[in-house]
Formats: structure tokens, C-alpha cells, sequence
């Protein structure tokens, strides 16, 4: 991948597996100083061990967005720190997914939800992009959901979660855009992921015209641009990747 984000530092959460390091690997190869976050320290050495071993630069901050604002803004505050000052790119990916159905879910799950999908994508964001409006320049990429857009049994929580983070990203476009900070989302379909039953996904794809669930690197060349300059018109604009499958529904 070109270096197109030579240059620019970026941090991404919930980036240690899946989508998340998809993303950030995908920046990092990009020339970007790339900033992941996990619970797990073990795993997010691993991964940063890994990226400076194909020669790009990174670091791994312990983060549990679960404690909710506390949290966010020290996450905010250790990657400025390792960043030199500056988060030009951040990327809200962070979440967990509730399913089951709506009467079995209790308060607890509901509110860990909210927290982590919403809470600190919130706080994050209203602690870092003060400082890219100030600097005229910066990038804030939020992971959104096909779910937002079709009714599935047994996602009534999860669905109401990323619906906020796309209404945010469009509140957000109109906040921050004049200052020249751009705002979109990417709303990802059903991706074969380390943790996701690959054989249901499969099922379910049948009758995308891409015929197969989405593979998780196939995120990252997406993310690169809407952080890049290709994408200097792009305004809170949320971003199917789907392989066709919400088209095929219709």
C-alpha cells in the first residue's frame, strides 16, 4: 500500500483483532503512526510487535472502554503522549454486540452496550476533535452497522447502538466540518472474523452479489482513503460494505 498517510498519526480502539486491526494495520502500512487499544495486553503487544516487525510504527495502549468517560479520556491522553502531541485520525471501532432477544437482555448488558459502543466514541471524540478543529485538520472514521438499516430478530440492542453512532457522525460532519475536520462512517456487513460463526455468514451471504461474506483486510483500504486526501469532499457520509447484500434485499 502507497504511503498516503505519511506523516499523520492515528488511534485506532478496539483495534488489537478483527475490523479494528484490519484498520490499523491497513494505516500503518499507509505511513501512518498508528496507536491500537484492547483489554488484552498480551494481544495488543503481539499485534504491535508485529507491525514494527514489517517496519511500521505503532504503540498499544490497555484500554477497557466499558468504564466509560474515565477511561476515554485517558485513552486520549497516553495517545496523544505516544503520538507526539497529536491525534490527526480517530477511529471509533470499539464496540461489543448484544444479540438475544429483546425481553432476555438485562439493565447490566444494556448499559455496558451504550458505554462502549456510544459512550466512548462520544467522549473521545468531544476530548480530540476540539484540538483537529483548532488545527484546521483531522479525521474521525466511526464503525457503524448494516443493522441500522434492516430489521434483524435478536438485534434490537445492538441495532439501537449503531444507529446513534450514525446519527452522531452526521451531527458531528455539521460540528466539526467548517473547521476542517471530516466525519464519516463505515457500516460494515456480515465479515468472517476470528470470533464469528463463519459458517452462518456464509448462509447468510447466498444472495449478496459478491456471493461470501466480507473478509476483515477488506476494511482497510477503505479506512486509508477516508483518512487521506481522496477523500477531501467526503462529509458525513456512512460507507456500505456489504458485498452487495443490502442492494440484493431491496
Amino acid at each position: 500500500m502507497s504511503a498516503r498517510l505519511d506523516g499523520r498519526t492515528a488511534l485506532v480502539t478496539g483495534s488489537t483483532t478483527g475490523l479494528g486491526r484490519a484498520m490499523a494495520d491497513a494505516m500503518a502500512a499507509a505511513g501512518a503512526h498508528v496507536v491500537l487499544t484492547g483489554r488484552s495486553k498480551e494481544v495488543g503487544e503481539r499485534a504491535v510487535a508485529e507491525l514494527r516487525e514489517a517496519g511500521h510504527t505503532a504503540d498499544y495502549v490497555a484500554a477497557d472502554l466499558a468504564e466509560g468517560r474515565p477511561a476515554a479520556l485517558r485513552l486520549a491522553d497516553e495517545a496523544e503522549s505516544l503520538l507526539g502531541g497529536r491525534v490527526d485520525i480517530l477511529v471509533n471501532n470499539a464496540g461489543i454486540v448484544p444479540v438475544g432477544p429483546t425481553a432476555d437482555l438485562d439493565e447490566e448488558l444494556y448499559d455496558r452496550a451504550w458505554t462502549v459502543n456510544v459512550k466512548s466514541a462520544f467522549f473521545l471524540t468531544a476530548r480530540l476533535a476540539p484540538a483537529m478543529a483548532a488545527r484546521g485538520a483531522g479525521v474521525i472514521i466511526n464503525t457503524g452497522s448494516i443493522v441500522v438499516r434492516h430489521g434483524f430478530v435478536g438485534s434490537a440492542l445492538y441495532s439501537a447502538t449503531k444507529a446513534a453512532i450514525e446519527s452522531l457522525t452526521m451531527s458531528w460532519a455539521a460540528e466539526f466540518g467548517p473547521s476542517g475536520v471530516r466525519v464519516n462512517a463505515i457500516a460494515p456487513g456480515f465479515v468472517a472474523t476470528e470470533t464469528s460463526p463463519s459458517e452462518r455468514l456464509v448462509g447468510a451471504m447466498t444472495t449478496a452479489p459478491a456471493g461470501r461474506p466480507g473478509r476483515v483486510e477488506e476494511i482497510g483500504p477503505l479506512a486509508v482513503y477516508l483518512a487521506g486526501d481522496d477523500a477531501a469532499y467526503v462529509h458525513g457520509a456512512s460507507f456500505v460494505l456489504d458485498g452487495g447484500w443490502t442492494t440484493a434485499r431491496r
